[in-house]
């Protein structure tokens, strides 16, 4: 089964080439979509999504939502990124999310997994889904999310499970191992460390996720098991900080085999 995994897109007005690459990737004929969030980044890019990922309609796709989903860009101050993390003042949701959610969830169909768990047939295969919220601004709910694992899971037979996250905590991934026995994770937020010395290594995961998987596909350990993470580089930054390093930007299709027996 073959999965386009789509994150951090921080879409604005003007950005042609980006809208024009996305679009090109439904030639690709995935199977399934998995989109971890960060969709907007002005707060007038909607209408731009819409056109976007029109290509994409009738793809079985999966979602969680990024703060950027959420808040509009603010100028910050580079440097704050290699310092500790400070608490933020409180902002207030700038951006439209009501009018993204009618786009991504009653347009397009896609499946919200925001603090929830599904099951989806894609590939023809049943897949189990959970996801929560973004964990960057402490809105993920995984006891509501597990809730609602167990719900759908009652009775119901799958034949893998997949994670999903925005921001790669610590706190997330590692129960999506020992808790929901995940087949694999997906998650973005990182930019890859966005400024990356030589050879694409991070400098900062803007999470506590350790930077040697701030981008790319790895393993995730917990003391039950393992399971694959992908931590996508994203496509896109903030219009306030239009800079990447030795981190192009991406997008990954991802194959999906059955485990070796």
């Amino acid at each position: 089964m073959d999965v386009l995994h789509l994150a951090d897109f921080h879409l604005a007005p003007g950005q042609r080439k980006k809208q024009r690459f996305v679009q090109s990737l439904a030639e690709l004929r995935p199977d399934l979509i998995v989109a971890t969030g960060d969709n907007l980044g002005h707060k007038d890019a909607l209408p731009h999504l819409a056109e976007m990922l029109e290509p994409f309609r009738g793809i079985p796709a999966l979602s969680v939502f990024g703060s950027n989903d959420y808040f509009g860009p603010i100028f910050k101050n580079p440097l704050t990124y290699l310092m500790p993390r400070r608490p933020q003042p409180k902002r207030v949701r700038d951006l439209d999310e009501r009018a993204l959610r009618e786009l991504l969830f009653d347009d397009l169909g896609w499946v919200d997994l925001t603090n929830r768990a599904e099951i989806v047939e894609a590939g023809g295969l049943r897949i189990r889904t959970v996801g929560v919220d973004d964990p960057h601004i402490k809105v993920d709910r995984l006891p509501q999310a597990l809730e609602s694992l167990r719900g759908v899971s009652a009775g119901a037979e799958w034949d893998l499970t997949l994670g999903l996250v925005h921001a790669p905590y610590q706190r997330i991934l590692t129960p999506y191992v020992a808790e929901v026995g995940a087949d694999a994770i997906f998650a973005g937020h990182t930019h890859g460390g966005q400024v990356c010395l030589p050879g694409g290594r991070a400098i900062v995961s803007n999470c506590d996720l350790p930077t040697e998987k701030a981008g790319g596909l790895s393993t995730w350990e917990a003391a039950s098991g393992s399971a694959p993470l992908h931590v996508s580089r994203g496509l896109g930054t903030s219009i306030y900080s239009p800079v990447r390093l030795f981190c192009p930007p991406e997008a990954t299709l991802l194959r999906l085999v059955p485990k070796a027996r």
